[in-house]
């Protein structure tokens, strides 16, 4: 298959794709909207079951994504020159997973067609959610600490490894 004829992001590094082409790598899953807590002795991520203020419980979208930054300060904007230094990124992530020469899934829209792919492969944070992070005292966060978001779903497979002669994602 020639390049014309292969989808852009396995042609394509990270930083040479338009703003179009870099917004449709996000699949809507949510993970990366979780509260995260960190273990100061170990620097270990955790992750918990609790969505930013921000974060749709219905759609899994930011209700306030052009904005999102000023309202939530510690939101981190992803950019081909950030994405492979974010190891907290949930490893289903798609920029996650080009930035390690990985492919996308089967699952992921813009393979699969479709955004419910996301939903029906269990990568999705629908229905998985406990609240906001406003609902929570830190205490509680700790208590909603979960495995889920940081592992890939049994139905869902992991991407597979870019093959020879494609393009470095970074």
């Amino acid at each position: 298959m020639s390049d014309a004829e292969r989808p852009f992001w396995q042609t394509k590094t990270l930083a040479a794709m338009s703003e179009a082409e870099w917004e449709s790598l996000c699949d809507g899953c949510g993970r990366c909207c979780l509260v995260k807590l960190e273990d100061e002795d170990s620097g270990t991520i955790h992750f918990t079951d609790v969505g930013c203020r921000l974060l749709d419980g219905a759609t899994c979208r930011c209700r306030d994504y052009p904005n999102r930054s000023s309202v939530v300060p510690d939101c981190v904007t992803l950019r081909p020159e950030n994405i492979a230094d974010l190891h907290w990124m949930p490893p289903t992530c798609a920029y996650r997973l080009l930035a390690e020469g990985q492919d996308l899934p089967e699952w992921h829209p813009l393979v699969s067609g479709g955004a419910e792919s996301v939903v029906e492969a269990g990568v999705s944070v629908k229905d998985r959610l406990s609240g906001s992070e406003e609902d929570f005292e830190v205490p509680e966060l700790v208590a909603r600490i979960r495995a889920w978001p940081g592992r890939w779903p049994k139905g869902a497979r992991p991407a597979r490894k870019a093959g020879a002669g494609r393009n470095p994602r970074n």
